[in-house]
C-alpha cells in the first residue's frame, strides 16, 4: 500500500466518524497541506467514493428506542412478488433498511420503533398483512457495542 493509499484510507476513516471536521483539522490529522487534502476529498466526492454527509441521530431521543432485525421469507419467489413486497416496505416508516439477500430467506429489514408494543403492532399490522410474506424471524437488538453506520 502506498503512502497516498494510506492517507486516503485515513481521510475516509476520519470523515466517516466526523463528517463535520474542518479541512484544516483533517489535513493536520493526515499530514497533508490543506489544499492537497481538499483536492483529495473533492476527488473522492467526484468519483462517488464519498456519496454524501449526514447527521447521526439518537433514535432513543426520537422515541425509537427499540431496534430489530427481521428476516422475511416470501411465499412466491417471482419478480412481481418481490416488487410488491418492496413497494409495501418502502412506505413503512418503521423500516430503516431493507436488503434483498441470499440464503433461506429473501429480505433482511432493520426496524426502529418506540418499544416492544410498537414492534408488535408493526409485526401484526404491517408485515402480517402482506400477502407475499410467508415467514418472519425477529432479532431484537439488546445492545450495539460496535455500530459504524453513519
Amino acid at each position: 500500500m502506498t503512502n497516498d493509499d494510506t492517507r486516503t484510507d485515513e481521510i475516509l476513516r476520519i470523515l466517516a466518524n466526523n463528517g463535520r471536521i474542518t479541512n484544516l483539522e483533517l489535513a493536520d490529522k493526515v499530514g497533508l497541506s490543506p489544499s492537497a487534502c481538499l483536492r483529495r476529498v473533492q476527488e473522492l466526492e467526484r468519483s462517488g467514493v464519498i456519496k454524501g454527509y449526514r447527521a447521526v441521530l439518537d433514535q432513543a431521543a426520537l422515541g425509537r428506542g427499540l431496534t430489530a432485525y427481521i428476516g422475511v421469507g416470501l411465499s412466491d419467489h417471482s419478480k412481481a412478488s418481490q416488487e410488491a413486497f418492496e413497494r409495501s416496505i418502502a412506505s413503512a416508516r418503521e423500516v430503516r433498511e431493507c436488503h434483498n439477500i441470499t440464503g433461506a430467506i429473501e429480505y433482511m429489514l432493520r426496524v426502529e420503533v418506540a418499544d416492544i408494543a410498537a414492534y408488535k403492532t408493526f409485526h401484526t399490522d404491517v408485515l402480517g398483512t402482506l400477502p407475499q410474506v410467508s415467514s418472519i424471524t425477529s432479532y431484537v437488538v439488546l445492545e450495539s457495542p460496535k455500530d459504524e453506520r453513519g
